[in-house]
């Protein structure tokens, strides 16, 4: 027994010698050398190099040199501020409270994230949740430069924004990859600046396809979510970087992490390149994502609904209710049916069906095929947008616009009225326009407006910025003089 309690002893005082050592050797103030010690001849070592890089193999698919040069000049670091002297403090970010306290006024950062550069002239990818709430956008290139970047559009429903900045010269870009030909397995990856380390590289393999983790809060019922499963190390700061194959390739944005620590425990999401494209391209054009739908309210296929419809396997998607006046119930398409095909594609989820739809407008026609009764038909299904016409939809340009969208005609009410009803300020609504926005919504007038889409709104520049490149659903929140409180969605 003494024994055994002195070899314990002996462990932890060379334990705590080590520990001292360590501390020593990086943190200690450098020692006096004294003479003696300078004049006593010193040995060194003589070091042999290894040999000639040349001669080392990289076996075929594991070299991801060219894939990572390509990648790297293309991402960049955005960086997003806030102006808190214009907001109250019910909109400051949880950062600022959780650890400097009540913020000052000012400019201050808000957070931090990554881009893609998409094309020569200055077009850069991002993720929604990067640049929301922002009142100033940097965006730092791998070289340094640094600019000032343009909010072209954004899509909460898919989570996927558009910059735009002004370069002196022409950028390196990443080419667009196509996702639906990527393999479960096939090495990946993921390029960004994780904790503000710019310029990261990852690697790994996909691990699954059209993956569903309900991570998009969607106000309407529109988020898509069938994202690219990794295991290429994610962590914050990767949110809006780059998910490229072995050519260098786009192919997905990375967006999300599945972890309880909020740090990287094994598992990374990326929206897919063929979505990224399709949402990048209407931001462009029109501003807004012209969202298609086919009108249909869905739900995977289980072992119970695929033994009732008498299916094969347990695959495909559940019309559980049809929106009237959509693009399935003007079709033929009844509650019930099983979507198996679109386009003569399989469709075995939910997450399948939503991208597939998604990556359309309101105006094309899909092939849809359904098992109805264990018969299989085909259906023409001409798509629609969310206010079940096909009309292209633009997302007001300026503030200006954005107001008249509301069809309303609104003034910044006292602080008396404010202090009375306990807010801090909004917007009453004056005059309503017969059959606008806000009078079909069933708002009446003197209703006063104090958030939309969670940003609070005081005066008509919170009201614009609130609403300016905004389409499809929005949700209004706000108060009756009388102290009843209301929550309207509407849609731009």
């Amino acid at each position: 027994m003494k024994k055994q309690f002195l070899s314990m002893m002996a462990a932890s005082v060379l334990g705590g010698v080590i520990t001292i050592g360590a501390y020593t050797t990086f943190f200690a103030p450098q020692q006096i050398v004294t003479k003696n010690e300078v004049e006593k001849s010193v040995a060194f070592t003589n070091y042999e190099n290894t040999v000639d890089r040349k001669d080392y193999v990289v076996p075929e698919g594991m070299n991801f040199i060219k894939a990572a040069e390509k990648a790297t000049p293309a991402v960049v670091h955005i960086k997003t501020y806030v102006d808190f002297s214009n907001r109250p403090s019910r909109s400051t970010p949880r950062f600022f409270h959780d650890f400097f306290g009540e913020p000052r006024s000012g400019e201050g950062q808000l957070g931090s994230g990554s881009g893609v550069i998409l094309t020569a002239d200055g077009y850069i990818a991002t993720n929604n949740h990067v640049i929301e709430g922002a009142s100033k956008i940097e965006v730092v290139l791998e070289d340094k430069h640094v600019y000032t970047a343009e909010l072209v559009g954004t899509d909460p429903t898919t989570d996927l924004a558009l910059l735009k900045i002004k370069p002196e010269n022409n950028l390196d870009f990443l080419a667009f990859g196509n996702s639906d030909n990527v393999k479960v397995g096939e090495w990946v990856l993921a390029v960004g600046n994780p904790y503000e380390l710019t310029s990261t590289v990852t690697a790994g393999i996909v691990s699954a396809k059209a993956r569903n983790i309900n991570i998009l809060r969607s106000k309407t019922n529109l988020s898509v979510e069938s994202f690219i499963q990794t295991d290429a190390a994610v962590n914050p700061g990767n949110s809006g970087g780059a998910l490229v194959d072995l050519n260098g390739a786009l192919i997905g944005i990375n967006t999300a992490i599945a972890s309880k620590t909020g740090s990287f425990t094994g598992y990374s999401f990326a929206v897919p390149s063929e979505l990224v494209k399709k949402v990048m391209d209407d931001l462009r054009e029109y501003g807004a994502v012209q969202r298609a739908l086919i009108g249909v309210q869905i739900q995977d296929v289980d072992q119970k609904i695929a033994d009732e419809a008498g299916l094969d396997k347990i695959a495909g998607v559940a019309v559980v209710d049809v929106s009237p006046q959509g693009a399935a119930e003007e079709a033929g398409i009844e509650a019930g049916d099983i979507i198996v095909k679109i386009n003569e594609e399989e469709i075995e989820t939910v997450s399948e069906l939503q991208e597939i739809i998604a990556r359309r407008r309101p105006g094309d026609q899909v092939n849809v095929t359904v098992s109805r009764k264990g018969k299989l038909k085909d259906f023409e299904v001409k798509l629609k947008n969310t206010m079940n016409t096909t009309d292209i939809v633009k997302a007001p340009k300026n503030s200006s616009e954005a107001i008249a969208a509301l069809s309303a005609e609104v003034q910044p009410i006292s602080d008396k009225q404010a202090n009375a009803l306990g807010i801090k300020g909004g917007l009453a609504i004056t005059k309503l326009v017969p059959n606008g926005k806000l009078y079909n919504a069933g708002i009446k007038e003197g209703f006063i407006i104090t958030y939309v889409d969670r940003e609070p709104v005081r005066s008509l520049d919170d009201l614009g910025v609130a609403l300016r490149g905004k389409s499809g659903g929005i949700l209004i929140e706000g108060i009756y003089p009388n102290g009843e409180r209301e929550y309207v969605g509407i849609g731009l």
